[in-house]
């Protein structure tokens, strides 16, 4: 694999691992980079990257500048970025990312301590796909790097429901968009923001998954969000709730 010229202070490029064909993207495997201050959580993330079949290490930075540095070179598909470290941040650095069109092929996975606390809400504001805990189990955090690259957004639904308790009861403001939205579109968007599958709500509005995601699908293409994780946000700040 070529990682682009050489890195700039504070990343580090990854070797070539060879990851079992078929389980990474349609083009290969899934490139995965690392952003976090602490060496010992760079080097865990990278062990389980190593051996995970149709994952590959893409690199390493240890703050949020470094990661930019990183992301510019080698192009990853899915970035791991811790919230909180020294220098950059990574929610400054999820800003800066989003705010590069060279750049928004990548997927921000937010690495976090907390299920739930002040920087999550900002996180998705600026872009986040997804969220996982440090201490979450390998086969955990494995399925979020792949359903965060297959274009999809990882918020669980108890993670939802704690933005929503958090910060819905502040907002509720007039929203861009949302007069284009049809009263059922709304209530898709509603639901997204439990958290729950496209299964799940068609489970429970006894409709097909399908048209379920057609509504969805609509939805995002009216409020210009790329993923679940931004209609999460609108319906924050919408104050959008289940009919």
């Amino acid at each position: 694999m070529t990682t682009g010229p050489d890195p700039s202070p504070g990343t580090s490029p990854s070797s070539d691992p060879d990851p079992s064909p078929g389980t990474g993207t349609a083009t290969g495997p899934i490139r995965v980079a690392v952003a976090d201050d602490q060496a010992i959580v760079r080097m865990g993330l990278r062990a389980l990257i190593d051996r995970e079949p149709g994952l590959e290490f893409a690199g390493e930075a240890v703050d949020g500048a470094a990661a930019l540095r990183l992301l510019r070179d080698v192009r990853p598909d899915v970035l791991l970025l811790d919230i909180r470290m020294d220098g950059m941040d990574g929610i400054d650095a999820l800003r800066a990312i989003a705010a590069d069109p060279a750049l928004a092929a990548t997927r921000v996975i937010m690495v976090t301590t907390f299920e739930v606390d002040q920087y999550v809400f900002a996180a998705l504001q600026a872009g986040a796909s997804g969220f996982v805990l440090k201490d979450s189990a390998p086969e955990e955090l494995a399925r979020a790097i792949r359903v965060v690259a297959s274009g999809e957004a990882l918020l669980s639904p108890s993670v939802t429901r704690k933005v929503i308790g958090l910060f819905g009861r502040h907002e509720g403001t007039p929203v861009e968009g949302l007069d284009t939205l049809t009263p059922r579109e709304r209530e898709m968007v509603a639901w997204v923001a439990t958290g729950r599958s496209n299964g799940e709500i068609a489970a429970e509005l006894s409709i097909s998954p399908d048209t379920v995601r057609t509504h969805v699908s609509r939805a995002m293409v009216k409020l210009h969000a790329r993923d679940r994780a931004q209609l999460v946000v609108f319906a924050v700040r919408s104050g959008l709730t289940i009919p």
